[in-house]
């Protein structure tokens, strides 16, 4: 039996490492790809303590953690992905950004991500919160390291009420599985108002 809860306190500091893990283990996946560090994981999710903006919403089989979203208010964010909002006079005050939803492999498929999306939206309605928004990475399709059979999460997102925002990327840097520094990736911004 899977349990999913919002975590705070001592809690979410308790799984913070097992979030760099989960961090790790799934974005270093197609269409990610991405070399990560404990290091680097640990730095990036200072953010989400003593922070009441942010959420993490832990889903465990029994103790172990087998999934995660992140959220937090789009201005606690990386200030790469404040641009596209600006050019469309969308005030970064009225989104929440959902940072990231991870679930391992064998426990996809069983309605983890859409109870993520449900967690997300209650948080940004708390915080009078007008959009939910994420980005996915863009990869073309002839990249060497697409699996065959591969497929996007597209439909899920868009079933769940979501849409690309036309023209909307950002920039972020990252190391890809074997290469042996960072490079730039474009990302897809992915809106849905509340």
């Amino acid at each position: 039996m899977i349990s999913l809860r919002a975590l705070s306190g001592a809690d979410l500091e308790a799984a913070l490492d097992d979030v760099a893990g989960l961090r790790i283990s799934v974005f270093r996946d197609w269409p990610y790809l991405y070399d990560g560090t404990l290091d680097y994981e640990r730095a990036y999710l200072e953010s989400y303590r003593n922070n009441p903006g942010a959420l993490l919403v832990g889903a465990f089989d029994g103790d172990r953690l087998v999934g995660a979203s992140t959220s937090t208010m789009m201005e606690d964010h990386a200030a790469e992905f404040a641009a596209p909002f600006a050019e469309r006079n969308i005030a970064l005050t009225d989104i929440l950004y959902g940072a990231e939803s991870l679930i391992l492999p064998a426990y996809r498929g069983q309605g983890l991500g859409g109870q993520f999306i449900q967690y997300r939206e209650a948080h940004a309605r708390t915080h009078g919160r007008s959009y939910v928004a994420f980005c996915s990475v863009l990869r073309p399709d002839d990249h060497p390291l697409k699996p065959e059979g591969a497929r996007s999460n597209d439909a899920f997102w868009r079933r769940n009420g979501y849409a690309p925002l036309a023209g909307a990327l950002a920039e972020f840097s990252w190391k890809d599985v074997g290469d042996s520094a960072e490079s730039v990736k474009q990302l897809q911004f992915w809106i849905r108002h509340l």
